[in-house]
């Protein structure tokens, strides 16, 4: 198995820049050509697909004046949705509902860092999930309850979207707080910490019942928790693993193998893990209650395509093995892992 460099030209001039710049970029027999490009006023942070349909392919956006956008990439000039999400800026984005993945109805949600520096008694938010056919308020609110300190939100993930009634957002922060939030409830189903802050959370699957959910944090390590048994006071089940030598920037699942998956580093390495099932996933402790047992994981490959952090990372869900990242360093690169089928 060996990770491939296919392409990384002179993508600087396409970069999201300062001032906010969304790019549509083809790529095609080795080489990559700008179809679209028009400046924002607010430079953008974060995007997603993941609530749009495979026919409009409408990008979500959220920038860092706090305003969640949703874009026509083939009219991209005024944006088809458009509301002020945050009091400050969109750390992270996430969507369902879209692209075949998931039952039930197009979701967006938001994670910002409102009111960490003002009162306890905010309206704002700091999680918030939104329905792009209804404008203007969010359709849930995740906040602090009164007298809880409100943190920064760097993270968020969908699941559980197995059918029409179940979703779940799990939310991590930068104090190391991960919340698994039940939208069919609306109520917080379960929480711990990590003791880092939390970077990444992905489920292995948005559009199953929860299987597996991985976290990566700052000082290199991630965590893989089983969500198939939740223990009353134990939660889920988890191993560790200290994967890089500085922050483990994001996580991503390949589409085509639940239990294999990318983490990408702040030195510019990208490693590729593979989750092994114990042979009992549930055992009963000494009160007679299911509690779950966690598996291992272990490094299939390692490589080092920049200087610089690799922030983040996406799977395509047509060819196996093909993905693309981007870094610090200002340069998108296609790469491809290849012998995955053997696994």
């Amino acid at each position: 198995m060996q990770v491939h460099l296919v392409s990384q030209e002179a993508v600087r001039r396409y970069w999201m820049r300062w001032n906010g710049v969304p790019v549509v970029v083809s790529y095609l027999a080795g080489h990559s050509a700008l179809n679209h490009q028009i400046e924002k006023a607010k430079p953008i942070k974060c995007g997603t697909f993941g609530a749009a349909s495979l026919q409009q392919r409408f990008l979500a956006t959220g920038d860092f004046d706090g305003n969640l956008h949703i874009w026509n990439l083939e009219a991209p000039e005024i944006p088809v949705y458009s509301v002020k999400g945050h009091k400050e800026i969109i750390n992270t984005i996430d969507g369902i509902g879209g692209l075949g993945i998931g039952e039930g109805a197009p979701e967006i949600v938001t994670g910002s860092r409102d009111g960490k520096l003002s009162s306890i008694t905010s309206e704002r938010g700091t999680v918030k999930v939104w329905d792009p056919r209804q404008k203007e308020d969010p359709v849930a609110n995740m906040e602090p309850a009164q007298g809880e300190n409100k943190r920064d939100c760097w993270t968020v993930a969908f699941g559980n979207a197995y059918n029409q009634e179940e979703r779940v957002v799990c939310a991590g922060y930068d104090n190391g707080d991960i919340k698994l939030f039940d939208l069919r409830n609306m109520s917080l189903r379960w929480e711990t910490n990590i003791k880092n802050g939390v970077c990444s959370l992905e489920f292995d699957r948005k559009d199953i019942s929860m299987n597996k959910l991985v976290a990566t944090s700052l000082e290199g390590k991630f965590h893989v928790f089983d969500m198939r048994t939740q223990h009353p006071t134990k939660g889920f089940a988890s191993v560790t693993e200290k994967a890089h030598k500085s922050t483990v920037w994001q996580v991503r699942h390949l589409p085509q193998n639940r239990e294999l998956f990318l983490t990408t580093g702040g030195a510019g390495n990208l490693h590729l893990w593979k989750y092994e099932y114990p042979a009992h996933r549930s055992k009963k402790d000494s009160e007679g209650l299911e509690m779950g047992v966690a598996g291992s994981v272990s490094l299939l490959q390692n490589v080092t395509v920049s200087t610089q952090p690799i922030s983040s990372l996406d799977w395509s869900p047509d060819k196996r093995g093909l993905c693309i990242c981007s870094s610090f360093d200002q340069m998108v690169r296609v790469l491809i892992v290849t012998k995955l089928q053997t696994i």
